[in-house]
């Protein structure tokens, strides 16, 4: 009886990387173009109102938000109703149309959604919706959470 020898391939199975690198620095680039970092960070509460016909806004870099709730003093505690546009507190309401003018002139079809918390003062809210319309932003959303 003959006994076989099982030839083996002298090939290598080796996977090239040479390209690897360029690969990665490729989906790194791609991934530093195109995704969008938190720039805010909320100085103010919000509990948002619950309503039954909402929509989303598909197009987030046209968005500028504008917060209105009880400033965070410390964990669990909050001082009085306060204003923040970006990451800043606004003082002073008249302030809020030089803000809003500038941003519109950046992006001609500016979006302002405001994130109202739902204890807030409608005199507060009244003052702001005001500035926002003297400083032609006229396109304005209410932000709110879906009634259950």
């Amino acid at each position: 009886m003959a006994h076989f020898q099982k030839k083996s391939a002298k090939t290598k199975q080796d996977v090239p990387t040479s390209a690897m690198p360029d690969v990665v620095f490729m989906l790194l680039i791609f991934f530093m173009v195109t995704t969008v970092l938190r720039e805010v960070e909320l100085k103010v509460q919000v509990n948002y109102s619950e309503a039954e016909n909402i929509e989303k806004i598909e197009q987030k870099r046209l968005v500028s938000y504008v917060y209105i709730g009880p400033e965070r003093i410390g964990p669990g505690r909050a001082g009085e109703t306060k204003v923040q546009i970006d990451d800043a507190i606004v003082d002073d309401i008249q302030a809020i149309r030089t803000i809003m003018y500038d941003k519109l002139l950046e992006q001609p079809r500016l979006i302002v959604s405001l994130r109202i918390d739902k204890d807030s003062d409608f005199g507060l809210i009244t003052d702001v919706t005001q500035e926002l319309r003297h400083a032609g932003t006229l396109r304005i959303n209410y932000s709110t959470k879906r009634e259950i």
